[in-house]
């Protein structure tokens, strides 16, 4: 089972991450975001509803993807485009889109401001 890790991390940290990768050392699998406001801008509510129908399923078409949700192409269309420029989405050789993995855990910290 293929587990992604959704989260917040600085540039340095990601950097840190990529170096050790480099050395051979496992990481695991990362998508971050630099702030939790950035997160929470791209993973809207509705578009955690289609990583989550999308989780550990084959490729599929945009139009699958939406009957799938019971919404609307266009709906659908705006926040797979949205989903594959973050990075969270893939699109397979034959146009496909594909959420890579079967599971998602959500890691990150809220600190008092300083």
């Amino acid at each position: 089972m293929r587990t992604v890790t959704i989260g917040i991390a600085s540039t340095e940290e990601t950097s840190a991450r990529a170096l050790a990768a480099f050395r051979g050392e496992a990481q695991g699998e990362f998508i971050s975001f630099p702030t939790v406001e950035r997160l929470w801008t791209v993973l809207t509510p509705g578009r955690w509803a289609l990583i989550r129908a999308m989780a550990g399923r084959a490729p599929m078409s945009l139009r699958a993807v939406a009957r799938l949700l019971d919404r609307d192409v266009k709906n659908t269309h705006s926040d797979i485009h949205a989903l594959l420029s973050a990075g969270i989405l893939d699109r397979t050789d034959d146009e496909r889109i594909v959420f890579p993995y079967d599971a998602v855990h959500v890691d990150f910290t809220i600190r008092a401001a300083a």
